[in-house]
């Protein structure tokens, strides 16, 4: 991957999306920010939303990249969450909040329902 953290960033999003897509996510937003918060990719499978982060690491010397996504981030996801689906029609059934963690270039680790 490239060194600058921007151009890291996307291409760990890039790698989530297309896992994802191969799983029969149906990509519905990327980078949906708000004043508390972003999140990286929100997608829908099975009627079910699914705001998901994308967190990468070169390796793991400084530990797995899903272990920086902490309760602060976890509580920013939970209100721009909240944000998007107020702003959004959407028939869903529910939704739940994922972790993409990717270790290297592709080495991907997906953790579903991670937070309720």
């Amino acid at each position: 991957m490239e060194r600058n953290t921007s151009s890291k960033g996307k291409k760990a999003e890039d790698i989530a999306v297309r896992y994802l897509k191969s799983k029969g996510y149906k990509i519905l937003d990327r980078n949906y920010r708000r004043r508390f918060g972003e999140i990286d990719v929100i997608a829908v499978r099975k009627k079910i939303l699914v705001f998901i982060e994308v967190k990468y690491r070169k390796d793991t010397k400084w530990g797995y990249p899903f272990e920086a996504v902490d309760s602060d981030k976890i509580r920013k996801m939970e209100l721009t969450a909240n944000a998007y689906i107020s702003n959004h029609t959407l028939r869903v059934k529910g939704y739940r909040f994922d972790v993409i963690s990717i270790i290297g270039d592709e080495s991907i680790t997906h953790m579903r329902d991670v937070y309720r």
